[in-house]
């Protein structure tokens, strides 16, 4: 290697020259390769560094600046900026020792020292890099608060010195690291309006005092290796005072920048600065958090325990801060700021509409000294009465933004950053309110999937965001002053409702379903304004397999119906058939619970009286059987409809007499339904006529099977009346016609037994009262005999009404005859379907057509019905099977009747 002192002697002969010979020796040593460790040569080097110290002391006791700019651009231009990482080391050593000796002065020549210092930072030689910690680390010692106009450089150039792979570097950037946030914490807030003025008078080149300028020596220098970065914002300088001290709005969009980086080191040497800067309360980091609280949430997820750890605690001061401020808030009220060139009055508001943090185009705020400061608050106090400042009181929150940022993270596939997403959210709800309303379908559509969450605790704080926004809607109500001012959304909050309707997850399916059931009952017109599909959307929803799911939709669609008009009721009813038609298996299954909760929201009466008009037109005569036979069954055996069937038992008035009218004409496709439908209106003469009638229609296994449920209906409590009025058989002859006739339809079965045992019991007590009593003729008293419904007179004017003959105006000739009719029409469909199915065997083969038909059970007969069991209704045909009457009981009691 030559000898650098060449370098120096050429200073030398300079008139002005300044490094002196022995100077140059002693830089020749620090340029050579050298140990860390103690010796000769750190010896000369010491000397070489006092000897600088002292040459600055003196130019600088006598302020000749002039004579300290010359030795700066010597050791910038020559040895800082040299290709020789030697002479960089030695450049970088003597920089730091101009600075100590400097003292207070160290301010006027900043720009000078610390522009080759930052482009060290990134030089590929691990000594020049440690170095040039070391010289800042120095400078900033003695510079204090002034090195805060080069902090976004610094913290730029830390944050890669921070993942160094130099184990002696990042050591190095430690050390000055914590020198940093030492000075940040002390000086960040202190503003001298005299220092920028100072710096003007006392440029020696002529370059403007922005830092930005400071840079362009090392721009100029051919053998500048990494001139430092201008890492300032476009019109910068333009902010709250100039370049002259630390300034937040000029660091956010570095810090946004540089929070997405993904090595662990860096990630946590981010989240230390950010809980320094957040813990110096004048700073207000917290208005500037939507810019780097994306990148927060995102080392939640970091492998690495130190980083999540950290990032939590950050993350949850924030969270108690953003508490605090609102709490404040509430107390104080807003504080107001007052624009530069204005004459309105902005408030520093936490709602969305008002002021916003913006870090490219920020308010021009009027700066003014701490006395005037001090005056301005004082007057403004006197003026308005106000209270002094509290911390937090002027701090806006863009609740948001932050918002926007923190719906993705709630679907994170990561339990801790989706569990603190979930608070920050419950908290915005509970604090900002009406802020909120607007992010309603964008939470919706994060929130209501994770309700069935399998860990716990996710689960609980997704109940309570959805509870808490839930309550939110519900309370709000807009100004009456102020209609055009809605924050919320319905139109597209129905829209991610509906949406949610297909989601996999049960608890999801329900929260949508109560959603929708609170604003369609808030505001009804605009839910179904807002979607067309909303109706046809709810009736396939109750094919879900969720009862509980069926449940709400079922309210929601009575809620519906109960607020439109008739016409809407009809065509719900209508669709709800249709439906049923579609899917058998939803009718099979899931029939009676659909329409018990529907008889639980609307009028049961108007339910049965509609489904009865629209089955007595029914083309599908299958389907109006089993759907009548269903209906029936409900209102036999449904505590829903109590009122109902209290009203069917008093036929002798007029809405008796229609309401059984109308439920008749449509119960004609089930006779099994409609002859206990006269038994449970005490029609016990007409379900006689109906009994006859019974005798030329085809007695299918179907029509067993509703025949022995009926036995047991009648066994149950709702048919209590029914069984105390076998005790009187002079006022209910047709009642005893009625049994007897089911007992004859029954093959002897456990319910012909059943049936059989019933009537048994108060057999005797028929009998005394159809057989007269034993005396004189003149004490004969006549039999009362029941009128007929075909003639509706009585044989003897002494005969006691019945029930058919006093009730409303119901002509029972006529009904008698629809029911023919009605079977009629069924009789001639099994026909044409009997000739299909032939028609179709003649194409089958001999052997398989015989097959078949042993196979089949061709007539319903008592043989073929013991044999033959239906497990689709639980009903085994084996109870059919022919028993024999109890031992002991005399046989010759059922031939006599």
């Amino acid at each position: 290697m030559s000898e650098p002192s060449g370098y120096f002697q050429s200073y030398q002969e300079k008139p002005q020259g300044i490094i002196t010979a022995q100077i140059a020796r002693g830089l020749s040593i620090i340029l050579s390769k050298f140990s860390f460790k103690g010796d000769k040569q750190y010896e000369k080097r010491k000397i070489a560094a006092l000897e600088i110290e002292k040459i600055v002391r003196d130019a600088a006791s006598t302020k000749d600046h002039q004579k300290i700019h010359q030795l700066l651009n010597t050791l910038i231009q020559d040895y800082a900026y040299s290709i020789v990482p030697n002479s960089r080391n030695g450049g970088l050593i003597a920089l730091a020792a101009t600075a100590i000796a400097l003292g207070s002065l160290v301010q006027v020549h900043l720009k000078q020292i610390i522009p080759p210092i930052l482009s060290c930072f990134s030089d590929h030689d691990s000594r020049v890099r440690y170095y040039a910690c070391e010289a800042m680390y120095n400078v900033g010692k003695v510079a204090r608060g002034a090195i805060l106009q080069w902090f976004n450089e610094i913290f730029d150039a830390l944050t890669k010195l921070s993942t160094d792979v130099e184990l002696s570097v990042k050591n190095g950037a430690e050390l000055l690291d914590r020198l940093m946030k030492d000075v940040v914490s002390e000086k960040a807030t202190y503003y001298h309006p005299d220092f920028e003025k100072e710096l003007q008078k006392t440029d020696m080149g002529g370059n403007s005092t922005s830092p930005n300028s400071a840079s362009n020596t090392a721009d100029s220098h051919p053998l500048s290796l990494s001139p430092p970065p201008t890492i300032f914002p476009p019109g910068s300088t333009n902010i709250i005072g100039g370049p002259t001290t630390f300034n937040l709005p000029r660091f956010i969009p570095l810090l946004k920048e540089r929070i997405h980086v993904i090595n662990a080191p860096g990630r946590l040497f981010l989240v230390q600065w950010i809980f320094v800067l957040n813990s110096i309360p004048d700073l207000e980091l917290l208005s500037f958090l939507p810019e780097f609280l994306d990148g927060l949430f995102v080392y939640l997820s970091d492998s690495n325990i130190d980083v999540r750890t950290a990032t939590l605690n950050v993350l949850g001061e924030f969270l108690k801060e953003i508490t605090q401020v609102m709490t404040v808030q509430k107390e104080h009220g807003p504080l107001q700021f007052k624009l530069k060139n204005e004459s309105n009055v902005l408030p520093a508001s936490n709602s969305m509409e008002n002021l916003s943090i913006s870090t490219h185009n920020p308010p021009s705020l009027e700066l003014v000294n701490a006395s005037e400061l001090s005056s301005n608050v004082k007057s403004s106090s006197t003026a308005q009465a106000s209270e002094s400042y509290v911390i937090g009181h002027g701090i806006t929150i863009n609740f948001g933004l932050m918002t926007e940022i923190l719906a993705k993270y709630l679907s994170s596939k990561d339990e801790e950053t989706q569990a603190t997403a979930l608070r920050w959210i419950n908290l915005f709800i509970s604090l900002a309110k009406n802020a909120m309303l607007p992010f309603t379908p964008l939470l919706l559509s994060a929130i209501l999937p994770i309700l069935s969450h399998s860990v716990d605790t996710i689960r609980s704080l997704a109940i309570d965001a959805n509870t808490n926004l839930f309550t939110l809607v519900l309370d709000w109500s807009m100004l009456p002053n102020q209609p055009s001012c809605d924050p919320f959304d319905i139109v597209s909050t129905v829209g991610t409702l509906m949406q949610l309707f297909q989601d996999v997850h049960e608890d999801t399916r329900v929260g949508s379903l109560e959603w929708l059931l609170m604003l369609h009952k808030k505001y009804p017109k605009k839910v179904m304004n807002s979607d067309q599909t909303i109706f046809q959307g709810l009736l396939k929803t109750l094919s879900d397999y969720s009862e509980e799911v069926v449940r709400r939709d079922l309210q929601l669609l009575a809620q519906i119906s109960h607020s439109s008009d008739d016409e809407y009721f009809t065509k719900f009813m209508v669709n709800l058939l249709n439906l049923f038609t579609i899917d058998r298996r939803l009718l099979e299954t899931r029939g009676s619970l659909i329409i018990r909760q529907l008889c639980l929201s609307l009028n049961p009466e108007r339910m049965y009286r509609s489904f009865g008009e629209i089955l007595e037109q029914e083309q599908d005569l299958e389907f109006a059987t089993t759907m009548v036979q269903t209906l029936n069954l409900i209102l036999i055996t449904a505590p829903e409809l109590n009122d109902m069937r209290r009203r069917l038992k008093n036929i002798e008035s007029k809405d008796g007499a229609l309401l059984f009218t109308a439920l008749y004409r449509s119960w004609c496709h089930n006779p099994i339904a409609v002859f206990s439908l006269c038994l449970l209106s005490q029609a016990y003469e007409h379900a006689s006529n109906l009994m006859t009638c019974f005798g030329d229609l085809e007695i299918t296994v179907q029509f067993l099977i509703q025949t022995d449920k009926l036995v047991q209906l009648l066994e149950s409590p709702i048919f209590t009346s029914l069984r105390l009025q076998l005790l009187e058989p002079e006022k209910f002859p047709h009642l005893y016609k009625c049994l007897y006739g089911i007992l004859m339809l029954l093959p002897q079965s456990s319910a012909f037994v059943t049936l059989r045992n019933r009537l048994n019991s108060i057999n005797s007590l028929a009998m005394w009262h159809a057989t007269p009593p034993l005396s004189s003729s003149t004490s004969q008293t006549q039999i009362p005999v029941r009128p007929s419904s075909k003639t509706g007179k009585s044989s003897s004017s002494t005969a006691l009404p019945t029930t058919d003959s006093a009730t409303f105006n119901i002509r029972w000739n006529e009904l008698l005859q629809h029911f023919k009719l009605i079977q009629a029409r069924h009789d001639r469909c099994r026909r044409a379907i009997n000739v299909h199915d032939t028609a179709h065997e003649e194409d089958v083969p001999l052997a398989l057509m015989k097959r078949d038909r042993s196979e089949s059970v061709p007539n319903v007969s008592t043989s073929s019905i013991n044999q033959t069991s239906i497990p689709s209704l639980g009903v085994s045909l084996s109870r059919f099977s022919r028993s024999k009457p109890p031992s002991g009981e005399n046989t010759s009691k059922y031939s006599k009747k």
